[in-house]
């Protein structure tokens, strides 16, 4: 079982990393693999809604990581975003990220994000950490995955890179996070050998509530 750690900061190796970094022990303690998979530093653009990912089987800009992150996440089991505070909400890089992502996900044949648990994880200075887990939660939310909780809200703080490493109470609800992570793919693997089966879903209805 494979777990995906998405570091959606600009800065590679700074605290967001080091927080998912924090995960990722905890996860290989439990027997989890994982791997954090970084954005990159370049311009990401948002979706355009062109549908063209139902057709293309990807999204249509080929320029970035949304691709390869989609195609790793078919075959991972588990996803965890991470992200600084921007302004009381997650970057405007990792919000195009996901957009993309989620969307052409979903559209390219297969939802390769349904039912594959999920967490989000918030850097900040001082504030604004629920309203990006909030942010952040909604792509879960929508693409049928299950949230996992540690013991608090899964923020963090540290304004210089390193910093986190002081915030105590922050580390341990990471690896409270973690373990819950790692108990429930197992419990997910357990259920999938007894022969319980994932379910089966039905034609989406869409409604408009303005019709033309």
């Amino acid at each position: 079982m494979k777990v995906l750690l998405l570091n959606g900061s600009p800065h590679e190796k700074g605290n967001t990393y080091v927080s998912l970094e924090e995960i990722a022990k905890t996860l290989k303690e439990d027997g989890i693999d994982s791997e954090i998979f970084y954005i990159g530093k370049g311009p990401i653009v948002s979706c355009m809604g062109c549908g063209a990912c139902s057709e293309l089987q990807k999204c249509v800009f080929d320029n970035d990581k949304v691709n390869e992150f989609v195609n790793k996440m078919s075959e991972a089991d588990a996803l965890i975003v991470g992200s600084p505070v921007h302004y009381a909400g997650a970057t405007g890089a990792i919000t195009a990220f996901l957009g993309r992502a989620f969307f052409s996900g979903w559209r390219s044949g297969k939802n390769v994000f349904r039912l594959k648990p999920a967490a989000s994880v918030a850097v900040a200075r001082r504030a604004g950490t629920s309203s990006t887990l909030d942010q952040l939660n909604k792509y879960f939310g929508i693409s049928q995955m299950p949230i996992i909780s540690g013991r608090y809200w899964n923020d963090i703080h540290g304004q210089k890179q390193g910093e986190v490493t002081q915030d105590l109470e922050g580390l341990q609800n990471l690896r409270f996070l973690a373990r819950n992570m790692a108990y429930f793919l197992k419990c997910k693997q357990a259920a999938q050998n007894a022969g319980i089966q994932i379910p089966d879903e039905e034609d989406v209805i869409f409604t408009n509530f303005v019709n033309n």
